[in-house]
């Protein structure tokens, strides 16, 4: 089992840059794929960027490439999500998730609290 918990969110103009931090703690970091998700006000919750435990390859929504980029440090038990250019739209509170190696593609074991992303036009 890890517990995580999200930082680094806040209140940013449209154009600017924020960088999520997501710290896990109990089992080894390296055991675990990592992702990032998103939840908007009245939406469903949505994928964003994902990385297996090595650190590569690493994987983002439509939405976000080429803004977003996911990476992770375990030797300090922590992924982080680098948002520039970021947009209204990218409004939402931000999930990390972990993922035991032995789960399959697209589920998650442990989610974060979440942090808040709000992005003012």
């Amino acid at each position: 089992q890890v517990q995580l918990v999200e930082s680094g969110g806040g209140l940013v103009q449209a154009g600017g840059s924020l960088r999520l931090s997501c710290t896990g703690s109990g089992r080894t970091f390296s055991n675990y794929n990592m992702g990032w998700f998103r939840q908007a006000p009245g939406k469903e919750r949505e994928f964003v960027a994902r990385i297996t435990w090595s650190g590569w390859p690493t994987y983002y929504a439509d939405s976000v490439k080429g803004r977003f980029t996911i990476s992770r440090d375990n030797a300090k038990n922590t992924v982080y999500l680098q948002m520039n250019s970021l947009k209204p739209e990218d409004t939402a509170v931000y999930y990390c998730a972990a993922r035991e190696l032995s789960t399959r593609s697209g589920t998650y074991d442990y989610w974060g609290q979440g942090t808040q992303v709000t992005v003012s036009s």
